[in-house]
Formats: C-alpha cells, sequence, structure tokens
C-alpha cells in the first residue's frame, strides 16, 4: 500500500540518506506525479532541518489545447502553494513539432530541458513516477520485441540519475492515495485512446490478465525482483568472462577473438553489446571478417587484428599532430646532424624496434618532418628493388590497423617520403662513399624503455 512511511522506505532502498541529496521532480499533472510530488513535499516538510532539496519541471506540449493549460495550472498552483520552485517549459513553432513520432519526440524535448534545469540549479537527481502498471507494460512491449533478459526486467529503479520511487506501487494504490489525501490530479483522456503500443496495450491487453487472477500485479511484482536478480547474477557472469578473455594493453579494450568465438552466442551478444555493437546480424560477420577489418559503433571502433578484437574509443582517440617539423635547415659548415626522436613521438609497444638511420644531406630538401600515410604515398625501401606502396609494406608486414596508425612518415620538404617509422629506410636518400654531409635519425634505448 502507498502510504508516507513505504514511500521513504522505497526511496531510502535506492539511495543513502535521500535527505541528503537534491532532485527534480518531472510532473505532468497526472494522478502519479501529483501523488509523487505531494509525498516530496511531506517529507520535506516532516524534516525542516533537512538540506533535502527539491524543485518541479512541467512541460506544456500545447497538443490539447485547453486540457494541457489546465495540467499546467494543477501543477503551478501547487507549487506556489507548497513553496515548490516551479519550472515551464511551453512548446513553441521553434520545436518543430513532427507529423509522426510524436511520442519520441515529446520525450527527447522533455529529458532535455530536465538536464538543463539540473545543471542550473545543481540538482543530484531526477525523479519520475513511473509505477508498477507502466512496468507491466513495459515488460509486455519488450517481450513483443523480444528485448531479452534485459528488457523483461523493465524500468530500473535507479538508473544513472534518474530515480522511480513509485515503481513497487500499482495505479490503483496511487488513485487511492490521492482520494485519502485530496490531491488534485488531471486526466490525460488522450491515453483512453488506443492509437500508440502502450495505449493499446493498457487499455486492451493488462485489464484482461489482471481479470485472470487477483493477486495478478502482486506476482508480477515479484517475478520483476526475481528477473532483475537473475540479470544482476549474469552480468556478474559475463563480466567475468570478459575479465578472462581480456588481453593486457594500456591504450585500448582488447579481447582474444578465438576464445569469445568459442563462447554461446549469448555470451558474444552481451560482451559485444557493452561496446554498441547490438546488432545480432553483425555478430557473426565480425567473427568472420578479415583481418585489419573495422566495425563501427556509435562510440567505439572495432579493429579485427588476426585473434584480437580491439577497441577504441572514438571521443578519447587523443589528437594527433598532422606534422611534426624535426628540423628546419641544415648547417653545411658542419659534417653532422643527429636528431634524436625521443622527444618528438612515442614509443610503438606494438614494434619495439631500434633503429639508426643515415641520410645524406645533400640529397635532401629541408626541413623534414613527420606525417602520417597518406593515400597514394610510395617509397623505395633498403632491401627491396623497386618501389612500394606504404599501403602494400603495412600488409606485407602484417601490421594491423592499430600499428599502421600510430606509424609516422619521415619526408623533405619535396614530400619524399625518407622512411617509414620504426621500420624501413628509403634507400634514395641513405649515405654512399661519396656522401660529406651526413644527417643521422635515430631511436634510441631511452625511447625503447619508455
Amino acid at each position: 500500500m502507498l502510504k508516507k512511511s513505504s514511500f521513504r522506505k522505497q526511496l531510502e532502498n535506492l539511495i543513502h540518506q535521500p535527505e541528503n541529496h537534491s532532485y527534480l521532480l518531472a510532473v505532468s499533472g497526472g494522478a502519479d506525479s501529483m501523488a509523487l510530488v505531494s509525498l516530496f513535499r511531506d517529507l520535506r516538510d516532516e524534516k525542516q532541518n533537512s538540506e533535502s532539496s527539491f524543485q518541479v519541471a512541467h512541460i506544456n506540449y500545447k497538443l490539447r489545447g485547453e486540457d494541457s493549460d489546465r495540467d499546467q495550472k494543477v501543477v503551478q498552483d501547487f507549487c506556489e502553494k507548497n513553496h515548490i520552485r516551479f519550472h515551464l517549459y511551453e512548446v513553441s513553432e521553434k520545436d518543430r513539432k513532427p507529423d509522426n513520432s510524436i511520442q519520441l519526440w515529446a520525450r527527447e524535448l522533455r529529458y532535455t530541458f530536465f538536464k538543463e534545469i539540473q545543471e542550473k540549479e545543481n540538482l543530484e537527481y531526477l525523479v519520475t513516477a513511473h509505477h508498477l502498471n507502466d512496468q507491466l507494460e513495459t515488460f509486455i512491449i519488450n517481450l513483443s520485441k523480444a528485448a531479452g533478459i534485459n528488457g523483461l526486467s523493465g524500468i530500473p529503479a535507479n538508473d544513472n540519475y534518474i530515480l522511480r520511487p513509485l515503481l513497487p506501487f500499482s495505479k490503483q494504490e496511487i488513485y487511492q492515495f490521492t482520494e485519502e489525501n485530496n490531491i488534485e490530479f488531471r486526466e490525460d483522456l488522450s491515453n483512453k485512446k488506443s492509437d500508440y503500443l502502450r495505449n493499446k496495450i493498457r487499455n486492451e491487453i493488462v485489464p484482461k490478465l489482471l481479470e485472470t487472477n487477483d493477486h495478478f500485479l502482486e506476482n508480477f511484482k515479484k517475478s520483476s525482483l526475481y528477473l532483475n536478480q537473475t540479470k544482476d547474477f549474469v552480468q556478474k557472469q559475463i563480466q567475468e568472462i570478459e575479465n578472462r578473455l581480456t588481453i593486457f594493453n594500456p591504450d585500448h579494450k582488447i579481447l582474444s577473438k578465438e576464445k569469445l568465438d568459442q563462447e554461446s552466442d549469448f555470451v558474444k551478444f552481451e560482451i559485444l553489446k557493452k561496446y554498441g555493437f547490438n546488432q545480432e546480424e553483425e555478430i557473426p560477420k565480425i567473427f568472420k571478417a578479415e583481418n585489419n577489418r573495422s566495425f563501427f559503433s556509435k562510440e567505439y571502433q572495432l579493429i579485427i587484428n588476426r585473434d584480437e578484437l580491439i577497441f577504441m574509443e572514438k571521443n578519447n582517440v587523443s589528437e594527433i599532430e598532422e606534422e611534426i617539423i624535426l628540423i628546419h635547415h641544415f648547417d653545411f659548415s658542419e659534417n653532422q646532424t643527429t636528431i634524436n626522436l625521443v622527444n618528438h613521438i612515442e614509443n610503438i609497444n606494438e614494434i619495439n624496434k631500434r633503429f639508426e638511420w643515415d641520410f645524406d644531406a645533400e640529397k635532401l630538401h629541408f626541413p623534414l618532418y613527420l606525417r602520417k600515410q597518406q593515400d597514394g604515398d610510395e617509397f623505395y625501401p633498403i632491401g627491396f628493388s623497386g618501389k612500394k606502396k606504404v599501403s602494400k609494406f603495412f600488409r606485407d608486414e602484417k601490421l594491423s590497423v592499430l600499428v599502421r596508425e600510430k606509424s609516422w612518415l619521415l619526408c623533405d620538404s619535396r614530400n619524399h617520403i625518407l622512411g617509414v617509422i620504426p621500420l624501413r629506410q628509403d634507400r634514395r636518400y641513405q649515405t654512399d662513399r661519396n656522401t660529406q654531409k651526413k644527417i643521422t635519425v635515430v631511436w634510441t634505448e631511452e625511447q625503447l624503455i619508455h
């Protein structure tokens, strides 16, 4: 039963010492959200010396004419009467209401509004009025979509600083609470229409389910709890499997492709889903892909590197300079100059190759600089006859995409490639018996240790 005491206990289950935190309440004017704001008011009034603070946000979508304005008035009047900070967003022409996908548009709009208020007012938690009937509707929707255990577990009560303390309570309990406490609220009559999937489930399917068993909702609540406990257990097992498959690398997440491929399709899906690869038809392609093939999710690039799956975060990739000048000019009054790369570029751990390249300074055009590979790059590598495309050289050396991205090309001012660092020097510019002025480019032992 929904009471002040049971609500307080549920809030305490969600966060430690709720009186010491701040909240933004999403209040539409319906029975659930008006019960929510009334309960928060009562908790505030009970603890006059508490540091707890909460504010209210309401959106007038202007979708139902005067009814939308009356919803706003109920919420605004309650806040004014009870000295609660009220935030209003009124939808206007600039919001470009779509002809379809109204629900998705409205959801994105309100959560953007809520986030802005939280940041401005420094409010920790967003609190919504989702209840047990919402949970049942979500379960049925996800069941129809083959959503798996995460979907069947339903709406989380505490997720990413969003609290839903009314989830254990039914719609009927909320109505009873509003009646017993004389709480004014507004019914959204558009919810009676079955034009959306959720409304159809709410108006046509759920009532028939409730008729089958007097304790249907209570039993569903228990089942939902069991599902959440099962989900938590499964996620711990998945994490343990992922830890066993992880190959240590200081820069990127790397998993053993061979070992992961031996796991069940369920385990593969659950692990890859964490990195945004949640399309079932994509997973077989990942394990059949050729070496150096890349796949992309919203946040990650997945590189196939022989028996490895390398996950690179897109937004955490450090910006790399397009060019690094090594020497602007050569002092021909000197016979030799040495350029140590230790202060210019990082060591490529996957190669760890020390080198010392000698160049005939009179064959070069200054300045000398480092840059990344470009399409069509060619050079004349020592040990090969003729020229070779850099891209083919990388393939022949069996270098992963990751290593290729870390490699640099040493060039002169005419964009001639003097060498692929740290692998191969270009033979055209190396010293010979006629060399009088020499430039040496080295990769030191200190750089290797680094």
